[in-house]
């Protein structure tokens, strides 16, 4: 996909509705208050060369520089904030309010713009132990955890 693709795709999902069940819908899935929406995925594990699977994860990295200076000349400088003590507290047994379970489970930080009534929030999933990489964006008006 390209930018442009993924900046439609995220106007998209500041406009619509939000469902009243959650619902699963090509790579995305939505809910009550919110939307959220893989931009790129690269798992292969066992697939491919190395080579291969490094240059899909520095594909993802370049998609997500790209977005961000995009969306922070649209929004202004994000917020950046760290997930470690939301990982924290549902290691320990807290429940993390969805849409967050999935970002704060993968995702070291998150860009976050509160425009409107709604937030808008995207990550980047690394893997620790291997070339996988994930770029997802969440709109909701649930608040942060």
């Amino acid at each position: 996909m390209t930018t442009a693709h993924h900046l439609r795709l995220i106007d998209g999902m500041r406009a619509r509705d939000f469902p009243a069940e959650r619902i699963q819908s090509g790579s995305g899935v939505s809910g009550p208050g919110y939307h959220m929406v893989s931009l790129h995925v690269d798992d292969e594990h066992g697939d491919g060369d190395e080579a291969g699977r490094l240059e899909h994860r520095a594909q993802c990295l370049a998609e997500h520089d790209a977005l961000l200076t995009l969306l922070t000349g649209r929004w202004g400088e994000p917020q950046m904030i760290s997930l470690w003590s939301a990982q924290e507290r549902m290691m320990a047994g807290e429940e993390i309010p969805e849409p967050w379970t999935d970002p704060v489970a993968g995702c070291e930080f998150l860009q976050l713009w509160r425009i409107e009534d709604r937030w808008i929030a995207m990550g980047l999933h690394l893997e620790e132990e291997g070339p996988g990489c994930e770029l997802s964006v969440l709109v909701t008006e649930i608040d942060p955890p």
